[in-house]
């Protein structure tokens, strides 16, 4: 069975920094499309980033050169550095995984999620 386990949340002031890890058990030698969503109080879940299996890199524009999204297949991990953070950044923070044949869609359909870490920004 496939796990998504994210850690890294906690609460930082506007312009501080957070890196948030995923990682990825249970998939044998299955590749997905990897991304990170987000959902704030009250709002829909948004896609922030995702890593194509061909390596492509896609950000959201409102993260866009502020946000990192990295991968250390040797462990299995899936990262996201996130700089120069702002309020409207706080939210629930999820890893997700989705078809490998995903193109532009930041892997959706979603085949798996993880439990999410929460991402506090004050001003």
């Amino acid at each position: 069975q496939v796990q998504l386990v994210e850690s890294g949340g906690g609460s930082v002031q506007a312009g501080g920094s957070l890196k948030l890890s995923c990682t990825i058990s249970g998939h044998g030698y299955v590749r997905f499309c990897m991304a990170w969503f987000r959902q704030a109080p009250g709002k829909e879940r948004e896609a922030v980033a995702a890593i194509e299996i061909d390596g492509s890199i896609s950000y959201s524009d409102s993260v866009k050169g502020r946000f990192t999204l990295s991968e250390d297949d040797a462990q299995n991990t899936l990262y996201l550095q996130m700089n120069s953070l702002q309020p409207e950044d706080t939210g629930m923070y999820y890893c997700a995984a989705g078809s490998p044949r995903s193109s532009g869609s930041f892997c959706q359909p979603l085949w798996h999620l993880g439990q999410g870490t929460r991402v506090t920004v004050s001003s």
